[in-house]
């Protein structure tokens, strides 16, 4: 006998996870912050070394780990966004310390690029269901491919745009790392973050329809 495909004796496990929105976006934002005052001349350039090692020590760890809870969570979209900066936080942090103050390199220039159209195909996919967050990754692709069109030897006044923008993303941020920790904590939205379609059903609906769906998703059916 059998129910939609699957026999009545299949049991699934899932295990409970915290939630990893509130960790990636507060680390996520303070990264942020960093790289836009590097660029908007709030920090001197001497201070290049330093905010390697902050990017490296503090931000980069936290985003793996909120990569590796994503994926153990079964939440493909936010360990794709949260894997994919978190090794950029590492290399932009490894780079900032292996380059001369101020210097520019058209190697990381065309990393940056390639990096913004990646985090640019998550934004049009997080707009339709997450405007917020499709928002923020709309935001940092732009600062990301203004920084890389500097690096390539585009004005200066590239480089302090994607300062500013870095600056707003860090602002957006917190409002959603407290949005979603207030979220998680009271069980309820409590700050808008403007799901629609699925992602919203997902939190709204009842856990019977979604469990019809988990013998279709990766790490479930026989072939990924």
């Amino acid at each position: 006998m059998s129910d939609g495909g699957l026999p009545h004796d299949l049991r699934i496990v899932v295990r409970p996870y915290a939630s990893t929105m509130p960790l990636g976006f507060l680390s996520f934002g303070i990264g942020m912050l960093l790289l836009g005052g590097q660029a908007n001349g709030w920090l001197p350039a001497s201070d290049q070394h330093t905010v390697g090692i902050l990017l490296a020590a503090f931000v980069f760890p936290l985003e793996a780990v909120a990569t590796v809870v994503a994926l153990l969570a079964r939440d493909t979209f936010s360990a794709t966004g949260f894997g994919l900066f978190s090794t950029s936080w590492l290399t932009v942090g490894l780079t900032g310390l292996a380059g001369a103050p101020g210097a520019t390199s058209r190697a990381t220039g065309l990393y940056l690029l390639g990096f913004s159209a990646a985090i640019g195909l998550l934004a049009v996919a997080a707009l339709a269901g997450k405007p917020l967050v499709g928002a923020i990754l709309a935001a940092a692709t732009a600062r990301g491919a203004l920084d890389g069109a500097y690096q390539f030897g585009a004005p200066h006044a590239l480089y302090a745009a994607s300062g500013w923008i870095a600056v707003a993303i860090f602002a957006a941020a917190l409002y959603g790392g407290l949005a979603f920790l207030l979220e998680d904590e009271r069980k309820r939205q409590v700050l808008p973050v403007f799901r629609r379609g699925s992602s919203r059903a997902a939190l709204e609906g009842g856990l019977a329809e979604q469990l019809r769906q988990v013998g279709e998703e990766a790490g479930v059916r026989q072939a990924l």
